[in-house]
């Protein structure tokens, strides 16, 4: 059998080379920073990492976790209930409720997992969850995981999500979910006119802040503070792996009976490892400088207007954002990838994204700004985007 399915998948692969969406992965030979080496022994600026603090390989996050490694050794060997708990987890989870202003916290090994387990201990085919046509894979595998109905709204589109609410009123609970940023955009969830929407018609709140936590706000605590609705939201999901360290470990945080429900009936939790200590120490850390200074988050906006003001005042079609994603739309998939080519030849690591990743003939290149970045290094990109811009014909 295997043969004729190898023929398949042989076939399936050459198209995907032929559309030019094959996805190549570069090998990284030092840490994830500013400034990154790779394995052709290419030094190369990055701006294609989700390290938007630039705390990847902060030495205080370093110096937690070796501490932590010495202390506690590797890792828990099992799940939570029966011997993987910490006391590092438990204090690990309340820094992150503090953070978010909501009221107990649980741990996943990652946020994937957080948003695949999250529906089906909460909701029945009694039940309605509303999604956001742009929310990331992870939430649209956890809603297919639920028996609940499923209705879904236009990306940020209030009269739609209205319409979609109306028709889920013979439902007994109702969820509206969404990305605090849309990771591919850059936009930001119109936080207010959802939770009007849902007071108005009875519905609950869930938000994943992975892109937003950490970035928007003006302390970084995400789209529910940009928004000041903070502690009104039931549902908050998100990630260290990005903003927060750049690890591994998702969350869910919110309202204490939920999250109560997903220590009891949650199998990504139930049924996977616990995160190791050290990663649990770091992030307790992190939590930490979080609320010692605002200094990070200063630096990150500071560079991202900055980035975003050149780049448009050169003449590239930039989507509107309000984070530190900056989509360059370039619309044709084989364009995206020979620009990207093009730029790591300049010295600027960026990954040009197609279909699947995104909408046919939406292809683009994502910028994704960090703390670390240092003006000089951001001039150069733009530098950069500049020549290869006008060596394709994008630019005039």
């Amino acid at each position: 059998m295997y043969d004729k399915f190898q023929k398949y998948l042989t076939q399936q692969i050459e198209e995907i080379k032929i559309s030019g969406t094959y996805k190549n992965e570069r090998i990284l030979v030092s840490p994830q920073f500013s400034e990154i080496k790779i394995n052709t022994g290419k030094e190369v600026l990055n701006f294609c990492a989700n390290n938007y603090l630039g705390l990847a390989n902060n030495k205080e996050l370093v110096k937690a976790a070796t501490k932590c490694l010495e202390e506690r050794a590797y890792g828990m060997a099992s799940v939570r209930f029966i011997c993987g708990t910490s006391d590092l987890h438990k204090e690990l989870e309340t820094k992150i409720a503090h953070f978010f202003g909501t009221e107990d916290s649980i741990l996943y090994a990652a946020c994937f997992d957080a948003n695949g387990g999250v529906f089906e201990p909460l909701l029945t085919e009694d039940d309605a969850i509303i999604s956001d046509a742009l929310n990331h894979a992870s939430i649209i595998d956890g809603v297919r995981l639920c028996k609940a109905q499923r209705f879904r709204y236009a990306n940020a589109d209030m009269k739609d999500l209205e319409k979609q609410l109306q028709d889920a009123q013979s439902c007994r609970f109702r969820l509206v979910v969404t990305d605090g940023v849309f990771s591919m955009d850059g936009n930001v969830a119109p936080m207010q006119e959802i939770l009007t929407l849902a007071a108005k018609y009875d519905a609950m709140v869930m938000v994943d802040e992975s892109h937003s936590a950490g970035v928007v706000g003006k302390t970084g605590r995400g789209v529910t503070e940009l928004h000041n609705c903070r502690g009104k939201v039931e549902i908050i999901t998100g990630t260290l792996g990005k903003a927060f360290g750049g690890a591994i470990g998702g969350f869910t945080t919110g309202k204490k009976e939920i999250i109560e429900m997903l220590r009891q009936r949650s199998r990504p939790y139930l049924f996977s490892n616990s995160i190791p200590p050290m990663v649990a120490a770091a992030g307790i850390r992190m939590f930490e400088m979080m609320d010692e200074t605002n200094q990070l988050q200063d630096k990150l906006h500071a560079n991202t207007d900055y980035f975003i003001s050149k780049m448009k005042a050169a003449g590239f079609d930039i989507k509107p954002t309000q984070s530190a994603i900056c989509a360059v739309m370039l619309y044709d998939a084989t364009l995206a990838g020979k620009f990207a080519d093009k730029l790591l030849e300049e010295g600027i690591y960026v990954i040009g994204f197609s279909y699947p990743v995104v909408p046919k003939d939406q292809a683009r290149i994502r910028v994704q700004l960090s703390a670390a970045h240092e003006t000089e290094q951001l001039d150069k990109a733009i530098h950069a985007f500049i020549k290869v811009g006008k060596e394709l014909n994008i630019l005039k």
